[in-house]
Formats: structure tokens, C-alpha cells, sequence
């Protein structure tokens, strides 16, 4: 069964909960998603990917995009396994770290940069890394070109901490072709991602 949805001027993250409810309803086929920005286009790659879909994406105006996500039997039936710990009793939640600004505390903010350089830093020098860093807001703004956290934040993705920056304020701040560390993520993910860690971590 194939569908379409139109998911044209909706704001993130619309789109990708648009395109989960129609391929739960849909099963096998061929699912195309209209949408009109290319920070959608990525989203809904990634969450395909996620879903152990397919997914091409076509530029049909300059407005106008459309992704096109194939479900099979195989990755409809397809479970990610779960970590589990050493005694294989119960899934291992790592936690998980949110970052919604640049700047670490208010009242001077050449000290909060300072600040949460260090953070990031003492993130790479813990026993248990999380499994996730998440960045909105002015957040995005430490995984793009200039940031003085880019080697500490390679090193997380290197020793496989997921970085995920927002999309929408990528978008924004005007630094979307500037994202030098992990992948571009939407508001669905985002949520997702904490509501399934073992604890949300604020600096």
C-alpha cells in the first residue's frame, strides 16, 4: 500500500510525526512525504533510517520537496535490541545531556562560555559517558565551525555519545551549512530521545 502526505508548511516536528502515523497505518509500501525545507528533508531521512526504511528524496520546485520512505516486511518487523547490562536482567539507561544554550548560568557571559567549555571537556573524562548530547536554542551554536568545543565534542562522538543539534534552530541562527560535529535533529527526536533516557543532565 503506498500513500502521501502533505506535510507542506508544517513546522518541525509535523512532518516526521505525520510520516510515523502514516507508516503504521500504511505497512508495506511506498510512503512520499511533501515537504518544503531541506532541514525536514534530513529529518525525515533520519528517522527512516531509524525505522529501518529506505528513504530517497527528490527536489520537485524551489519549495518543494519530496521523500519518499519504502517500509518492507523486513524493517516493519525489524526490533532494535535493547542494551542491556552485564547480568542481562534489565535495560541499561545511560543519561542523557541537554544543552539549551552556549552559555553555562547567567549574570557574565564571558564566564559562561568559560564555563561550559568546561563542562563539555569534564563530559569526556567521565567513567560512564551518556549516551546522547541533545543542543537547541543558542545550544546549536557549540557543534558548528568556531566553536571552542569541537575536539571535546569529536571526542564524545568518537567514543559513540550520539550529538544531535536542532534543525529548526540551525536554521535560525543561519548556521545550517555551518554544523561541523553530529547531525541535525527535530523537535520529535529530541523528546524522544530524553523520554527514553535513564536521566536528563542539565549543566
Amino acid at each position: 500500500m503506498d500513500m502521501t502526505v502533505d506535510a507542506l508548511g508544517d513546522k518541525c516536528p509535523l512532518p516526521v510525526v505525520k510520516a510515523k502515523n502514516a507508516l503504521e497505518v500504511m505497512g508495506e509500501g511506498t510512503l512520499e512525504v511533501l515537504v518544503d525545507n531541506e532541514t525536514a528533508v534530513t529529518n525525515l531521512k533520519n528517522f527512516a533510517a531509524k525505522k529501518r526504511c529506505t528513504a530517497e528524496s527528490e527536489q520537485l520546485a524551489e519549495a518543494k520537496y519530496a521523500v519518499r520512505i519504502t517500509a518492507t516486511a523486513e524493517s516493519l518487523c525489524a526490533q532494535t535490541a535493547p542494551e542491556v547490562d552485564a547480568d542481562a536482567t534489565a535495560p541499561a539507561k545511560k543519561p542523557v545531556v541537554v544543552i539549551s544554550s552556549n552559555l553555562m548560568g547567567s549574570g557574565d557571559d564571558k564566564l559562561g562560555a568559560t564555563l561550559m567549555k568546561g563542562f563539555i571537556f569534564a563530559l569526556t573524562q567521565q567513567d560512564t559517558l551518556p549516551s546522547a548530547v541533545l543542543f537547541y536554542n543558542s545550544g546549536v551554536k557549540l557543534t558548528c565551525e568556531g566553536s571552542e568545543s569541537l575536539d571535546d565534542l569529536r571526542s564524545l562522538a568518537d567514543s559513540g555519545v550520539t550529538i544531535l543539534s536542532c534543525g529548526t534552530c540551525l536554521q535560525n541562527f543561519e548556521l545550517s551549512d555551518k554544523l561541523a560535529v553530529g547531525e541535525p535533529t527535530n523537535m520529535y527526536v529530541i523528546v524522544e530521545t530524553q523520554m527514553e533516557a535513564g536521566a536528563i543532565i542539565r549543566p
